[in-house]
């Protein structure tokens, strides 16, 4: 039963090379800053693939694929935003070995882009089920034409695998969901964005890599803003419809006990080196900013009241302090997930200060402005179109579709002002809510730093 699924490797995002533990000697090291690297040396690294047995390059050599991709990349002129596409083939537990894996991948692989592509073939041994990683230069080295990761092509690896797997003997999912039932989450990772379930996976793994009990395990949840409901063994946050169950995100009791026993071996071990504390806030942004301002978030019962300018200024400044300081974590699930939207909040103050607008009724005078405007833009282009329709001449013809392409051009920035303006109206409650919520949070963990202190 093999699971697939890929998504694409944007530029300058470093997050993955957490995971190159040991990167390529052979590799141009004036490239770490690419998510490309970042993919090859993750599915390169020494303690998942079991010192290198199991790696192979299709088109590519498997000590070079980093240099060679690039090659192709700069010789057709596109090295564009997309530097590559990561790609995943896992196994159900314990249906095939390393062997296995390995040589269903390389095929996989090749019937899937051999004609066209560049792909370097990893096994992982390092979770409970095998599981293959691809990583896929994006440019042809045939004629340079771009993968378009199509949902064609999604659809097109899961049905290859699937072929390979029934002539190896192996399990498929049958009438499964192309999804996997989480159509959201799916077009999410297509476009290189994370889900809550991702967030909550890094939280899981922060809070595993130093707790030794159950009790101090569900307790750092608490601290990072879940609760955890220990008969489902399922988390939720504040905001969320619905809780997950850490199963799903391959958090079973069983892994979970395991790493705190694990941890609690390591502590009696006079704290060996890989033991990290726990995250207990000392400082707290947002309530330090709030006294800056003399303002309280609860002194209002709705968002409605609250100027809306303050509310983005707020969020804007303690990211901007959470990102900045190293022993400063938010606390709310859901404002960490905001910080990946920190740019566009920034341009929507801008917009408020630029258009003087400070309240929900400013916001709502403007998007009414801009609606008449627009209105008006309409009208008087489609009195020219009639014009254009029954001309007088041809020169009043060509005379009135000029005047016509101007109007147009005019509504355009004011349709973009307009749905700015609409989208700030609809998030603006929502931010509200996050800054009560976070505000709440800090407020609890400096009771208890307090009580610490005594």
């Amino acid at each position: 039963m093999a699971v697939t699924g890929f998504w694409p490797i944007y530029k300058n995002l470093k997050a993955t090379l957490d995971y190159a533990d040991n990167p390529d000697k052979t590799t141009d090291r004036r490239y770490l800053d690419d998510d490309l690297y970042a993919a090859l040396s993750y599915a390169e690294n020494d303690n998942k693939t079991d010192r290198k047995m199991y790696v192979g390059g299709i088109n590519c050599s498997k000590q070079n694929a980093y240099a060679e991709m690039v090659a192709v990349q700069r010789r057709f002129g596109l090295r564009g935003k997309v530097v590559g596409y990561h790609g995943i083939q896992s196994f159900k537990t314990g249906e095939v070995t390393p062997e296995q894996a390995f040589e269903i991948g390389m095929e996989t692989a090749r019937r899937m882009w051999c004609d066209k592509y560049q792909v370097l073939v990893t096994v992982h041994l390092n979770t409970d089920n095998v599981h293959c990683h691809f990583v896929v230069n994006p440019v042809s080295f045939k004629d340079g034409t771009k993968f378009q990761n199509k949902i064609g092509d999604h659809k097109e690896l899961r049905r290859v695998s699937d072929e390979i797997c029934r002539e190896h003997g192996l399990s498929v999912l049958e009438n499964s969901n192309f999804y996997g039932g989480h159509k959201k989450d799916y077009w999410r990772h297509k476009s290189g964005k994370k889900t809550h379930r991702d967030y909550l996976r890094e939280d899981v793994e922060y809070c595993l890599s130093f707790a030794t009990t159950p009790r101090e395990f569900e307790n750092q949840l608490y601290a990072l803003g879940y609760t955890l409901d220990p008969v489902r063994f399922s988390v939720k946050a504040k905001h969320w419809e619905r809780s997950v169950r850490l199963a799903n995100i391959g958090f079973t009791k069983e892994i979970v006990q395991a790493q705190l026993d694990k941890n609690a071996e390591s502590r009696y071990h006079l704290f060996t080196l890989e033991y990290r504390s726990p995250y207990r806030p000392k400082k707290f942004p947002l309530e330090d900013e709030l006294r800056k301002l003399e303002f309280s978030i609860d002194h209002s019962y709705d968002a409605a009241t609250v100027l809306v300018d303050t509310i983005f200024y707020i969020i804007i400044t303690i990211i901007q302090i959470a990102a900045e300081l190293a022993d400063v974590m938010l606390l709310s699930p859901d404002l960490r997930a905001a910080e990946k939207d920190l740019k566009d909040l920034i341009s929507d103050y801008h917009f408020l200060k630029e258009n003087d607008i400070h309240t929900a009724d400013d916001l709502q005078a403007n998007i009414d402005e801009n609606k008449v405007q627009i209105s008006d833009l309409e009208r008087e282009r489609k009195t020219l179109s009639n014009r254009i329709r029954r001309p007088k001449s041809p020169e009043d013809e060509n005379q009135n579709k000029d005047c016509r392409k101007a109007i147009s051009k005019q509504m355009k920035p004011v349709r973009e002002r307009l749905r700015r303006a609409e989208k700030i109206l609809e998030k603006s409650p929502h931010l509200y809510e996050l800054l009560k919520q976070e505000h709440e949070l800090e407020r609890k963990a400096r009771a208890r730093y307090l009580d610490r202190s005594r």
